[in-house]
């Protein structure tokens, strides 16, 4: 890339930076010091902000780099990325929202302490919790390091490695000085940001062909070298018995995975009632599902202006494949429009994945020390405060992302996140539904619930061809790959169910009747929440 496109770009990058710190010093002087101030911004947002700010959580760089790059290489199959995303939120609105915002009070841990023995479920929760943060750390520092790769000449790895280093610095930063209050407030400018960019590049997108869909769709297919197989089902998930069981996996994570993650749980207690975190989601879902309808058209526009060659040979995995859109709909390398266009949008990429990385490392420096330290320490023995722990936990987390990203940084950011999804599908959501809904659950259920998905979902990915055996790897010089499924959610999901079950029913353990009504009571009227 010119001069141009990397002074402009580097430029916008620091104003956001800047205006991030500023809003994380401002969040700072306003902070009482109180774990309810530092995990859920002391409950005083309203249900318009909130939205905006799930938005902002949700809206991350596998949607808006990822997904777009999916559907310039693979058309039809790479849409199923985004119903995927979108359809999740039905069973966030319906099965637990409101629930999870009156039984809790930071973390899902809470949810499940409610009508379990407290120490075990919540070493178990905080377990899967940080796990499937650090996953979806990693897809979203990896997207960094390309875009930054991509603007200053291509691959340029020691930029990429600078990158997700101070991305991993600058997440450390928000969460340790602003805590909650400040990665909301950056996430709600961050969703600003990125629909305002994502609706220019789709109205330039359509104008360019006038406004006719139909002819988007024809050119993009003859420009993508499959012809009217880029329209329809199968290019990536078709190809054979196993791709096509890859496919149910991913939608059955992407679905289910919604639900059980982290760092979309603790927004629900940002707010003060249950009836505020239902009209949160509903705002949310208005805000994703126009999101996801316009990286329809910008992954179709990509492959039809640029070629799904172009956008192979830049990335691999085509996670440059917006940006490159920016610059050509702005008029091609070296004109001013371009050049700023393409600057903007990047930028607005670099601010999402900012605002992401501030929420995920929030949620799981949260379960270090809300879930993990408060349970393994008795309070006597305690030599540092819960917020204290919490950031000292962001810092060792941001270091544990940092080199696994390192370690990913080929992978498509999109296909990472489905990753996470998968382990909080199996690991989370069970426990999640079992609890609220299953009279005889008990305290071994639970505990066998989490490990049960967790463990298989690691296990399954660690032997996977996305670990080793085949050269788009991450040890492509290795080959330990057992397991032929790239996403374990097939096996892993169902498995965190069943386990769920046969520790409940093989337990000596009484199911309490009294405190599965309070809970039920609780969860559905509010009566007695936090």
């Amino acid at each position: 890339m010119s001069g141009d496109h990397q002074t402009l770009a580097l430029v916008l990058f620091s104003l956001f930076v800047a205006l991030t710190l500023a809003i994380t010093a401002w969040a700072g002087r306003r902070r009482r010091g109180t774990t309810e101030e530092f995990y859920a911004g002391g409950r005083l947002f309203s249900p318009m902000e909130n939205g905006f700010a799930i938005a902002g959580d949700y809206m991350s760089a596998a949607s808006f780099l990822g997904i777009s790059g999916l559907i310039a290489l693979y058309g039809y199959d790479g849409v199923l990325y985004a119903v995927g995303f979108l359809v999740a939120w039905l069973v966030v609105l319906f099965l637990v929202a409101e629930l999870v915002r009156n039984c809790g009070r930071f973390t899902l841990a809470d949810v499940l302490a409610a009508r379990m023995r407290e120490r075990p479920v919540r070493i178990a929760a905080g377990t899967s919790s940080i796990t499937v943060s650090v996953l979806y750390l990693v897809a979203q520092m990896v997207g960094a390091g390309t875009l930054v790769s991509l603007l200053l000449g291509g691959e340029s790895r020691a930029a990429q490695t600078w990158t997700v280093v101070g991305v991993g610095a600058l997440m450390v930063v928000y969460v340790s000085l602003g805590g909650m209050r400040a990665t909301t407030w950056i996430q709600i400018v961050k969703s600003v940001l990125l629909m305002g960019g994502t609706i220019t590049l789709t109205v330039l997108v359509l104008l360019r062909f006038s406004g006719d869909f139909g002819q988007l769709l024809t050119t993009a297919a003859a420009r993508s070298g499959h012809g009217l197989d880029f329209l329809a089902p199968g290019l990536r998930y078709g190809g054979d018995w196993t791709a096509r069981l890859d496919f149910i996996s991913l939608g059955l994570a992407l679905v289910l995975g919604t639900a059980g993650l982290p760092h979309i749980l603790s927004r629900f207690y940002t707010v003060p009632t249950a009836r505020a975190a239902r009209r949160s989601t509903v705002w949310a879902i208005g805000l994703i599902g126009g999101f996801y309808l316009m990286t329809i058209v910008l992954g179709f526009g990509a492959a039809a202006l640029l070629g799904s060659g172009a956008v192979r040979s830049a990335n691999a995995a085509g996670n440059t494949a917006v940006p490159l859109l920016a610059l050509d709909l702005g008029g091609g390398a070296g004109s001013t429009g371009g050049t700023v266009l393409f600057a903007v949008v990047a930028a607005v990429a670099f601010a999402t994945i900012l605002a992401v990385v501030a929420g995920i490392t929030l949620a799981s420096s949260a379960s270090v020390a809300h879930d993990l330290y408060a349970s393994l320490r008795r309070e006597s023995a305690r030599r540092f405060g819960e917020v204290t722990v919490a950031r000292l936990a962001a810092a060792g987390i941001g270091v544990l992302a940092i080199g696994l990203s390192l370690l990913a940084r080929d992978l498509n950011v999109a296909f990472l996140v489905g990753l996470a999804f998968a382990v909080a599908a199996s690991a989370n959501l069970p426990v999640l539904l079992y609890t609220l809904f299953w009279r005889s659950f008990t305290t071994r259920g639970a505990v066998w619930s989490v490990y049960g998905g967790l463990v298989p979902a690691v296990v399954l990915v660690l032997l996977s061809p996305v670990v080793s055996g085949s050269p788009a790897s991450l040890l492509p010089g290795l080959d330990f790959q057992l397991f032929p499924l790239e996403n374990p959610g097939l096996v892993s999901v169902p498995l965190g169910f069943a386990c769920g079950w046969l520790g409940t029913v093989t337990s000596r353990e009484e199911p309490d009747e009294d405190r599965h009504a309070e809970t039920e009571v609780r969860s559905l009227t509010g009566a007695g929440a936090v």
